[in-house]
């Protein structure tokens, strides 16, 4: 197995095992985000009492960077210092363009990101995704927003460091341990966000070469997350760590998660607001909403999910 604590063989059979446990049916491309019922949205949003909002998304990162060698593009195509009329009405107006898949910024993987072994989740051909975008599983799926309960599990508190260290691994029993501390309990249908604490790192001692070295889950953590039958799963990271756990597969947690258990991943989230608000309240959990971008072909959009208690 050399370096690798999930051999090939090992890593397959936990691929099974989730799946197996996540199948919502043949004609499903909702995925786990049928885990979450009306009445779960409304208990939610019954527990909001402050009024208080807090983003869970980073800033949009513009400047090239180790973690970031093709950044955003941010451009004023009409400012306020040329061509604007004495008297009147003007516009100042900018444009975005940007990878909606990277290592810096916030993001919401879809259903088609994940090819593996030649199919999407629920065993669809990865000829559904073409050259003119995904057919099928696109981001669209989720273009009515995703509501519900948001868990935050703050693994670097429980342990009480400020940051995993790139490499390091968030563990079932790591989840555990950060339920019984937060006095929290992950459930059916719940949004569940996990810190490693990579954005306070990088603001502490900068940007890193991510794609070879960060943390994240251990693959096996899903299968506990499998049993729980959550209905998104979100990090501070891109929730896989790197080295790689498993023999083969340089991203099993996408492959486990996406592909095998039809969860929806968002990737370079922030934490720190939240974790403030957290802490104060001595509650970890809230209602969260997602609103991805409509693209209805995308892989995925942008994302700033916002909590609010």
């Amino acid at each position: 197995m050399g370096d690798f604590e999930l051999s090939a063989a090992e890593f397959r059979a936990l691929y099974q095992r989730v799946k197996h446990m996540s199948q919502q049916g043949p004609a499903d491309r909702r995925g786990a985000l049928n885990n979450t019922s009306p009445t779960d949205v409304v208990t939610a949003a019954s527990g909001v009492w402050r009024g208080h909002a807090v983003s869970l998304a980073a800033p949009i990162e513009s400047q090239v960077a180790p973690d970031n060698p093709d950044p955003a593009v941010h451009q004023m195509t009409h400012t306020g210092t040329s061509s604007v009329p004495a008297a009147g009405l003007s516009f100042a107006m900018d444009r975005l363009a940007m990878n909606i898949h990277g290592n810096a910024d916030s993001h919401i993987d879809a259903l088609c990101h994940v090819i593996f072994d030649g199919t999407l989740y629920n065993d669809i051909s990865a000829d559904a995704v073409t050259a003119t975008g995904a057919t099928e599983l696109s981001i669209e799926e989720a273009g009515g927003g995703i509501v519900g309960r948001g868990v935050l599990l703050d693994i670097p508190r429980v342990r009480r460091v400020p940051w995993l260290d790139p490499g390091d691994h968030v563990t079932a029993d790591d989840l555990i341990a950060a339920e019984a501390a937060q006095e929290v309990r992950i459930e059916p249908g719940d949004l569940l966000f996990i810190r490693v604490g990579h954005r306070s790192r990088r603001t502490a001692l900068g940007p890193w070469d991510v794609a070879n070295a960060r943390a994240g889950l251990h693959p096996a953590a899903l299968e506990l997350l499998a049993e729980r039958r959550i209905a998104v799963l979100g990090s501070d990271g891109n929730n896989d760590t790197a080295p790689s756990a498993a023999e083969g597969v340089d991203f099993p947690v996408h492959v486990l998660a996406v592909n095998a258990m039809g969860l929806h991943l968002l990737d370079w989230l922030h934490f720190d607001d939240l974790v403030a608000v957290c802490e104060e309240l001595n509650r970890w959990s809230f209602l969260c909403v997602i609103a991805p971008l409509r693209l209805r072909a995308g892989t995925g959009s942008p994302v700033n999910p916002i909590a609010i208690f």
